[in-house]
């Protein structure tokens, strides 16, 4: 009875919750005496996988499955788990993995945690750490149906490798008809995205107006960040709504986020609590943000990031 584990790729190249899902799977399996076994949908290198911790790799190829539908996905890793046998399913918590499981957890007949941040505490019975109350709380949930369904958190676990290999096996499943068709796919192609960065720059009205986005965009160019946005921000059109991370937008759980010129409401804090640091820089010191924040810069943004950017660009250049 193998653990199984969806690993998420985009055009071919799989994206780093792949890698850190296939490393919670290994922990996960390490406790159970197991192995791991991931599934893959038209990605290239699925051997890679390997180096952290999948033993196996039943390999989707197919041209009708290169747009995401949950519907045809829920299927075909239902399918491969029927065949392989597995009682522990693990996705990420991508926007992707949030409608597929659901269907797979009814496919299934298994239980769903989402939001989990730990390896299991207890194999037997399976009990998992998840977040709470918009990340304000932990609760400890035993999942105790046949087949146990996980979502592991985005950031939660990182990424470890272990330095093995994997088989590659083709997985031919059948296909449903989803019923829905897709015309077209538009994304940013440019930039970090916000679901795969360790480092998320955001702005708010604080920064008056999008002509002033540079401080933004300068700032995340030398961390290697994505660029993000309160919600009054695109609301006023000054950033893509794609942009607008908080309860009602993307939920953020970077390593680092800074948020400059963001007053902190209740929602926007919601949605980023999962990041590990948190930095703000603003000139109200009364601002919610500040108590929500691990470090914080009280200071005008157009004086401060400026400065920050420098420093951190001299930073590199001596250490390159």
């Amino acid at each position: 009875m193998s653990v199984i584990v969806y690993t998420e790729s985009e055009k071919g190249k799989f994206k780093k919750a792949a890698f850190e899902v296939v490393s919670y799977a290994k922990a996960v399996a390490d406790q159970m005496g197991t192995s791991v076994t991931a599934v893959t949908i038209n990605a290239e290198n699925a051997e890679s996988l390997g180096n952290y911790g999948a033993s196996k790799v039943l390999s989707v190829n197919n041209a009708n499955l290169d747009t995401f539908n949950a519907k045809q996905y829920a299927s075909v890793i239902e399918q491969a788990v029927k065949q392989d046998g597995g009682n522990v399913v693990i996705v990420s918590s991508s926007a992707d993995s949030k409608y597929l499981a659901p269907l797979l957890a009814v496919g299934l007949e298994a239980g769903y945690v989402s939001n989990v941040v730990e390896a299991p505490s207890s194999a037997s019975p399976f009990t998992v750490k998840r977040t709470a109350f918009t990340n304000k709380a932990f609760a400890n949930t035993e999942i105790s149906t046949d087949i146990k369904l996980v979502g592991l958190s985005n950031n939660s676990f990182g990424l470890v490798e272990s330095g093995g290999s994997a088989s590659v096996e083709e997985f031919t499943p059948s296909i449903p008809d989803s019923g829905v068709s897709v015309e077209s796919v538009d994304k940013a192609t440019d930039k970090v995205s916000i679901a795969d960065a360790e480092i998320v720059v955001s702005g708010g009205r604080g920064l008056k107006g999008p002509e002033n986005w540079a401080l933004v965009e300068d700032l995340a160019e030398v961390l290697g960040a994505a660029t993000a946005c309160s919600k009054p921000v695109s609301d006023l059109g000054w950033r893509p709504h794609s942009e607008h991370v908080g309860q009602t937008g993307k939920p953020v759980a970077s390593n680092l986020y800074i948020a400059i010129g963001i007053s902190g409401a209740i929602q926007h804090l919601a949605g980023i609590n999962s990041s590990k640091v948190k930095v703000v820089i603003n000139t109200d010191s009364e601002a919610p943000f500040f108590k929500a924040a691990d470090y914080g810069i009280v200071g005008d943004a157009f004086e401060v990031v400026p400065k920050l950017t420098e420093k951190l660009k001299a930073f590199k250049a001596q250490n390159a």
